[in-house]
């Protein structure tokens, strides 16, 4: 019998199985479906400062998960639907933290203002930034900003260690008018900056890493169990007293006096939809009985969507993993002029290196996301009861259209400083970018892709003509740089074709008011309808920040840990 099982162990849950632990008469049972991370015994592609061999590591994903990402159309049951993307979900201790690409920021003021307005009382800016504090070791700065004792240890590299084409992009945006900012997680403002990272000593920190080192481990009050998929919650009447897992492929029940979902925005909507907790319709659709009439379950569903132009990067300007095997160094924050949209409502994120392999350390990108996104139509939905068939999953990204305006004058307004002459001097053949299922595929880490890429790579370091050709022929998708600068439907096009999220996915089990009817939790997580039972994860935000959703996920399982250990 335990006091808290928690069910996933990704970064909510990985901060609420110390904090809780730290407890010593209060007994935790941590789950996490995938493979444990132990101190001294972390896979090194996980500790790896460049994040991009763990990202592409099928060991540590939910391999089977495929989304939609384009709109798909209710009115027109039987036009064609668009087609199904691989969303890489991390399926490993630690979770997306494991495996992300550790920026650590949190977003603006106003988003948790927003936040408050929408019915989450209490999660207000001055809320929020205690949390944020408590959950980092900032390595550069100090000040109200800034923690300096938490367990995930924050830096930057600063603009004397960047890369030439990192130090071309910086120059190209001061050129632009941009100010340079020291600090991205100082005062929320427009600039470019370097990123700040979840790193130390050139290695990843995950939740897993900062939360649940030895001394945490040797709790006897704590029991982390991976290789253990939830397949069920139980319940006695509304409450759930507890989990059905499957632990090394052997069936076994643990009871708990409550049960938290930390399984992210995907799967823990799909955990609450299997126990008849959702939308009426839905799970009576599907043969589930209705323990719980909550029709915000699985809805408005967000991530921040997200296109790239990329280039060749010249030989002389390429990474060379002398100071660090970062391959961001520098982003940008600038506001579109929307009309009612907060500053700083877009985010561009520089690549210089675009995969691990010969061809990847030859391509830029810039990552434009709208930051503050205003498309929120996204669903998540049972394909069937059965607890081993993944969800189907569509985020309906561009269903508001002022987020495709946005990216189509942010591809303009990045051409315009990839065509600077800062960025002429080290790159060339810039091309619309699509992370395609041709790209995913030669982005496996095997020995084919290697030998492969290295043999394009020796022909695209040769004549310019030759590697303009093979730049159209084999790795531009169906639009070239030219069309979509010539073209406003072509560039429309691209967009909506392109357009992907960047792995944010959040909101879809949202806490709010009780008289709001599509609030799903409390503002302690607790499930309505239910006793015994919250969700502590991005899937409780009531809008997606502007900022990659780590850091937010971090704070918010500091914050309610903090609740549920004063009683709340």
């Amino acid at each position: 019998m335990y006091d808290t099982i928690i069910v996933g162990g990704g970064s909510a849950g990985s901060v609420l199985a110390h904090r809780l632990s730290a407890r010593s008469a209060h007994r935790v049972l941590l789950c996490e479906a995938g493979q444990d991370t132990p101190p001294g015994k972390v896979p090194p592609e996980i500790l790896d400062s460049y994040p991009g061999t763990a990202y592409f590591d099928p060991r540590f994903h939910w391999t089977e998960l495929k989304v939609h990402t384009q709109v798909v159309s209710h009115n027109a049951p039987d036009s064609d639907r668009p087609p199904l993307r691989k969303y890489e979900q991390a399926r490993v201790l630690g979770g997306g933290s494991s495996i992300n690409g550790q920026l650590a920021n949190r977003g603006a003021p106003t988003d948790y203002a927003e936040w408050v307005a929408r019915g989450a009382e209490g999660w207000g800016w001055d809320d929020v930034l205690p949390y944020f504090r408590k959950v980092e070791r900032d390595l550069d700065f100090d000040g109200p900003f800034h923690g300096k004792e938490g367990r995930i240890p924050v830096r930057r590299i600063m603009p004397e260690h960047w890369d030439g084409h990192a130090r071309a992009v910086g120059e190209a945006f001061r050129r632009a008018g941009y100010r340079f900012l020291p600090d991205q997680n100082g005062h929320f403002e427009d600039g470019y900056f370097p990123i700040t990272i979840s790193n130390a000593e050139e290695q990843r920190v995950s939740a897993a890493i900062g939360y649940l080192d030895a001394e945490t481990r040797r709790r006897e009050n704590l029991t982390i169990s991976t290789d253990t998929q939830v397949m069920a919650l139980l319940f006695e009447g509304t409450r759930c007293i507890g989990v059905r897992a499957l632990v090394g492929g052997r069936e076994q029940e643990f009871r708990g006096n409550e049960v938290i979902l930390s399984c992210g925005a995907i799967h823990s909507p799909a955990h609450l939809l299997r126990a008849g907790i959702g939308p009426a319709g839905h799970l009576r659709d599907l043969g589930i009985p209705v323990r719980a009439h909550l029709p915000g379950v699985g809805q408005r569903l967000m991530d921040h969507p997200s296109i790239s132009l990329s280039s060749f990067i010249r030989r002389g300007a390429r990474m060379t993993g002398r100071t660090t095997r970062r391959h961001i160094q520098v982003g940008l924050r600038y506001s579109s002029g929307l009309e009612g949209a907060p500053r700083g409502d877009m985010f561009v994120a520089v690549a210089s290196k675009s995969a691990w392999h010969a061809v990847g350390e030859q391509i830029a990108s810039f990552i434009l996301f709208v930051n503050k996104t205003y498309s929120e139509t996204g669903q998540v939905r049972l394909a069937s009861p059965d607890w081993r068939a993944e969800p189907v999953v569509e985020f309906n990204l561009l269903s508001d259209r002022r987020d495709l305006e946005r990216l189509m004058g942010g591809f303009r307004h990045l051409a315009a400083i990839q065509l600077s002459d800062p960025l002429r001097a080290v790159t060339s053949d810039p091309f619309p970018a699509s992370y395609s299922d041709r790209v995913r595929r030669i982005g496996v880490v095997n020995t084919r892709n290697r030998i492969l890429t290295r043999l394009i790579a020796g022909l695209l370091d040769g004549p310019a003509a030759l590697r303009a050709w093979l730049i159209n022929r084999y790795v531009v998708e169906g639009f070239t740089f030219e069309q979509v600068m010539r073209d406003d439907e072509a560039l429309e096009a691209f967009v909506r074709k392109a357009a992907i999220g960047v792995w944010h996915a959040s909101c879809s089990c949202r806490m709010g008011r009780e008289d709001d009817p599509m609030a799903v939790v409390d503002t302690a997580g607790r499930v309505r309808g239910v006793e015994g039972l919250r969700v502590v994860d991005a899937s409780i935000f009531p809008v997606v920040p502007c900022a990659n959703t780590n850091f937010p996920t971090l704070m918010t399982a500091e914050k309610i840990a903090d609740a549920i250990l004063a009683g709340g």
